[in-house]
C-alpha cells in the first residue's frame, strides 16, 4: 500500500525518515527500514532516510504486506468485561485490527491471544469490532463478545446511544471556547487523508475547554458521529489542529519540544446502557504519562 501527502510548511527541511513517521504515524525505526530499503520517495524519487524535504514536494511510502507469521500481541488492560463485551484501555502503537502494511500488535489479535471469545459478526478480520481508534490513539476501545451484543451496539453507535469522550490538545486557543464543529467529511482522492468536503459524509463534533495555555488549549470533545479521523480533521478545519498531528497541520517543532512523538488525542471516557441489561455503564481512562508530560512542560513555560 502506497501512502502519498505533499510536505506541509512545518516538515520543510526534516529528514524523510523523520517526515514520514510524523506524517504517517510510523515509528523512527520502521520509517528508516523503509527509506534503507528504498520504500520512500520524495517526488516519485527514491530518498535517503537523510535526504532532506521541501515544503510542497510529494512525500510517499511504499507500506510492503506484512509477513505471513504469528502477529504480535501486547497485554491489554481490560476496564470493563462481562459475557457480552468488553471494554480495553488501548495503549498508543497498537491498532483496532490488521490492515495492509500494520505489522504491529492489534487489538483484535491481543484479545484473541488471550483466549477472548469474540462475536464473529462483520468480517473475519475485524470481528466482534463495533468501534475503533487510530493506532497513534490511546484510550477506551469497545468489543463485542456475544453475537447479539454485536448487532445492538452496532445500531446503538448509529443511533448515537452511546456517548463518547475525548480530550485533545490543540494548537492555539479556539473561538468562542465551546462550540459545534458541522460538517461533511470524505476522503480526498488519491490519499490516505480526509477533509471536510461538499458531498462527504454528516459529522459532528462538539467541544468544551478545559484548559489553556501559550500557544494551546485542552479540550474536551464528544462526537455524534464516528468517521475516520473525525476529531483530526474537524479541529483542523477550524485552524486549530491537534498537537503533534503534522498530517493535519499540526506544528512537529511544538510537538518535539513538548516530546511527542504522536498526535495528542486519548478517548477518555464511554457511557452506554448495556445492550443486554439496560444497565447504564460508564468507563473511564486516565490519560497516559506521554500526554501528561506534555501538559505539564506547558505548565511550566
Amino acid at each position: 500500500m502506497i501512502l502519498s501527502q505533499p510536505a506541509p510548511p512545518g516538515l520543510a527541511g526534516e529528514r524523510a525518515d523523520v517526515a514520514a513517521a510524523r506524517l504517517f504515524g510510523l515509528s523512527r525505526t520502521r520509517a528508516a527500514e523503509l527509506a534503507q530499503a528504498g520504500r520512500i520517495t520524495i517526488d516519485g524519487r527514491r530518498a535517503a532516510k537523510s535526504a532532506r524535504l521541501e515544503e510542497g514536494q510529494s512525500l510517499a511510502v511504499d507500506l510492503p504486506e506484512p509477513p505471513d507469521e504469528p502477529e504480535p500481541v501486547v497485554q491489554l488492560p481490560i476496564v470493563h468485561q462481562d459475557a457480552d463485551l468488553i471494554v480495553i484501555d488501548k495503549p498508543v502503537g497498537v491498532a483496532a485490527h490488521a490492515g495492509p502494511g500494520w505489522a504491529g500488535p492489534t487489538v483484535l489479535g491481543s484479545l484473541l491471544a488471550a483466549g477472548v471469545t469474540l462475536a464473529t459478526g462483520g468480517p473475519n478480520e475485524r470481528r466482534g469490532i463495533v468501534q475503533r481508534l487510530d493506532v497513534g490513539t490511546s484510550g477506551l476501545m469497545m468489543v463485542a463478545k456475544s453475537e447479539r451484543a454485536y448487532s445492538k451496539l452496532k445500531q446503538m453507535f448509529r443511533s448515537r446511544e452511546v456517548a463518547k469522550t475525548y480530550h485533545a490538545l490543540v494548537q492555539g486557543l479556539p473561538d468562542p471556547l465551546a462550540g459545534t464543529i458541522d460538517g461533511p467529511i470524505g476522503r480526498l482522492p488519491g490519499a490516505f487523508k480526509f477533509a471536510v468536503v461538499a458531498g462527504g459524509k454528516p459529522s459532528v463534533t462538539h467541544y468544551e475547554l478545559i484548559e489553556a495555555f501559550a500557544g494551546a488549549a485542552l479540550l474536551e470533545v464528544g462526537l455524534e458521529t464516528g468517521r475516520t479521523h473525525q476529531i483530526r480533521v474537524h479541529l483542523a478545519a477550524v485552524g486549530h489542529p491537534l498537537v503533534g498531528d503534522p498530517f493535519y497541520g499540526g506544528d512537529p517543532k511544538l510537538a518535539a519540544r513538548l516530546g511527542l512523538e504522536r498526535q495528542w488525542l486519548h478517548a477518555a471516557k464511554l457511557e452506554f446502557d448495556h445492550p443486554a441489561t439496560g444497565l447504564p455503564v460508564r468507563c473511564e481512562s486516565p490519560r497516559p504519562s506521554d500526554l501528561e508530560a506534555a501538559l505539564g512542560l506547558l505548565r511550566a513555560s
